[in-house]
């Protein structure tokens, strides 16, 4: 893997799923480099890891939304009043740009509600125009500007680019039939993945993963997806549950019932989003594969 990126610069732009996706590679590829021969530093929304002795950087940018945002603060955001702007994403375009390999992804942020709020024309000001957006709608508009860039900015001949589909959440038992009640069961204390395919009902968007599909589909550039859905469906006891940083300290009252602050969004590391970066090593070495993955 470092030997195919000698002389490059490899970067993943997405969210905190895409984040630690990226954290898994360097945790995977930082042992067989020299301590001397490595280094590590993140400045405002920009990580980057450089390899000194293959001249490689592998790199991550915070873009949840891929979109301009008023969640592009990479320490202080929020799900909530999501606001992008419709205009070219001309901030993030430049440190995307010269890229030799490009790691996408954005899903999670959409689906926290059902609608956006979409800031028109090239005004920063909030109280210039604002119209509201189904979430799905807004997605597809979004990637569909994604694709515009590619296709002007990306050599198909010297660059890849991949987008990886969809990170489930396991917030709600009832989709692996563990109870009736609404948020009697989530991924807390789970410690086997979902055995029961026949039955599982995932609550992962399916028009979403479909809006991925059909846009990036129509990018004159080659646009690698890393379908990693379904398998990271079944891994509802693979989850950071109560055993992460927790930026505010839980009260009395949480802690008298896990299951109320368990984080069933993110994974722990070693963990899933190592075999994440397995298929998307299959795909970088052995690209004609992409249609069985």
């Amino acid at each position: 893997m470092l030997e195919m990126l000698r002389g490059k610069r490899m970067l993943f732009v997405g969210d905190s799923l895409n984040r630690g996706q990226y954290v898994s590679l360097l945790c995977l590829l930082h042992r067989a480099i020299p301590d001397g021969a490595k280094s590590f530093e993140t400045v405002d929304s920009l990580s980057v890891f450089r390899a000194k002795n293959y001249d490689a950087t592998i790199e991550f940018y915070w873009a949840p939304m891929l979109a301009e945002s008023n969640s592009d603060d990479a320490v202080v955001h929020s799900a909530d009043d999501r606001l992008i702007r419709g205009a070219p994403m001309d901030r993030h375009y430049s440190f995307w740009k010269g890229a030799d390999v490009l790691v996408f992804n954005s899903y999670l942020w959409w689906v926290a509600g059902d609608k956006i709020q979409i800031l028109r024309g090239a005004d920063n000001d909030p109280s210039k125009d604002i119209v509201e957006m189904k979430s799905e709608e807004a997605y597809r508009l979004v990637l569909h500007q994604v694709v515009r860039w590619l296709e002007r900015n990306v050599d198909p001949g010297k660059s890849r680019v991949f987008f990886v589909t969809a990170s489930p959440t396991h917030t709600d038992g009832r989709a692996w039939g563990d109870d009736d009640a609404e948020g009697s069961s989530n991924c807390y204390n789970q410690t086997s993945p979902i055995s029961a395919a026949s039955s599982y009902r995932g609550g992962t968007s399916r028009e979403m993963l479909r809006a991925t599909e059909e846009v990036l589909a129509t990018s004159r550039v080659p646009v690698g997806l890393v379908n990693i859905t379904r398998l990271s469906e079944y891994r509802r006891d693979a989850h950071t549950q109560t055993y992460k940083k927790q930026w505010v300290e839980p009260t009395a009252e949480q802690r008298a019932d896990p299951r109320s602050y368990a984080d069933c969004t993110h994974w722990c590391l070693p963990g899933v989003p190592d075999t994440w970066n397995e298929l998307l090593y299959w795909k970088l070495f052995f690209p004609s594969n992409d249609q069985v993955l």
